[in-house]
């Protein structure tokens, strides 16, 4: 298996075609060029005039899934990067849970305010389990459209299922309406293909490559072998990855602000609970802790802070102070590499 590549972007941060680890440490020694880390990824900023502008054209292979997606960024020439993404759930369960609080506290003597009327009843918008599902996809469209001079866009396209009725299918079927609406955005972005699952499935059988039937499993095989394939359709080139290392990507969710907790404590008291703010400092802030090193702010408790693990996302401790985090940077999804080991 071959190396990675890293991102290579010029002064205006304007992405470049990809270099080479060892090229890279050569223009860091020699000052040449900046490192710097965007969504996990550690990049390299020109500090000079590029040699060159050639470019090659460069596909994004985009493969949805219900648990787990795959994409690859590659051109003809190289693989540049392989992602397994968690795809974003949860929501739908939250809304369920957020509607039936507030209809309880509606029903409880204490101030409350008038239900509004429904503003939204009689305009076209995206179920919130739907738009977060596929926000997520184009949050990683548009951030690897900053690392990478992305040409193309091919989508394996995934199908509701249907009903015989042409009004039900296309308008009110959330999978539906949700993959036209990433398609309309996503072409903001580049040009945009789609592919059906028995071309994608025809394309791998005949370039010799067998996926594995373990969906959840961190390796090349389960999701990136049809992202990639997908990316292959639009550029073409070697018939087989020149590297198959893998990162997993796991979004950071959070709990919305609930005013009261489910159950009351002692005394009938209901303590807050949730919110996307910790003692004032925004949740997923990445910080610098004398003891823990790097890590992430999560929830508050008595005064205290919470810290999180970078790529596991497990709680470090709940008793650090604000003196004691140095701020970084705001982070918005865990990334992890997968051990080589691994990925084979």
């Amino acid at each position: 298996m071959s190396h990675t590549f890293v991102p290579v972007v010029d002064q205006e941060h304007t992405p470049l075609m990809p270099t080479t680890p060892a090229r890279a440490r050569r223009w860091l020694r020699s000052g040449k060029a900046t490192g710097f880390w965007k969504g996990g990824i550690y990049c390299v900023r020109l500090n000079v005039e590029p040699s060159a502008h050639e470019q090659q054209p460069i596909a994004v292979g985009i493969d949805p899934g219900s648990k787990r997606e795959g994409i690859v960024v590659a051109s003809s020439s190289h693989t540049y990067l392989n992602i397994q993404a968690e795809a974003r759930d949860g929501v739908k369960e939250a809304e369920k849970d957020s509607t039936r609080l507030r209809r309880t506290r509606r029903n409880r003597k204490t101030p409350c305010r008038k239900p509004r009327q429904n503003r939204k009843q009689s305009k076209k918008r995206l179920p919130p389990s739907t738009r977060a599902r596929w926000q997520w996809k184009l949050r990683l469209a548009i951030w690897l459209c900053q690392l990478f001079p992305v040409s193309v866009f091919v989508v394996e396209d995934i199908k509701a299922t249907t009903f015989g009725k042409k009004r039900w299918d296309q308008s009110f079927s959330p999978l539906e309406v949700g993959k036209h609406w990433f398609y309309g955005e996503l072409s903001k972005l580049a040009p945009v293909r789609t592919k059906q699952g028995y071309e994608t499935k025809a394309l791998r059988e005949q370039l010799g490559l067998k996926k594995t039937r373990k969906k959840l499993a961190e390796v090349w095989e389960a999701h990136c072998i049809d992202a990639w394939v997908l990316a292959y359709s639009a550029v073409g080139g070697e018939i087989k990855p020149d590297q198959t290392s893998l990162i997993c990507i796991s979004p950071l969710t959070w709990h919305h602000r609930q005013l009261h907790r489910f159950e009351p404590e002692k005394q009938g008291k209901r303590k807050p609970y949730g919110g996307t703010l910790s003692l004032g400092i925004k949740r997923g802030t990445l910080v610098k802790h004398p003891k823990w090193g790097k890590a992430y702010i999560g929830g508050t408790m008595g005064g205290k802070l919470s810290l999180h693990d970078l790529q596991t996302g497990r709680r470090l401790t709940q008793s650090a102070t604000i003196a004691d985090c140095r701020p970084i940077k705001l982070v918005r999804w865990k990334t992890r590499l997968v051990p080589l080991s691994t990925a084979n």
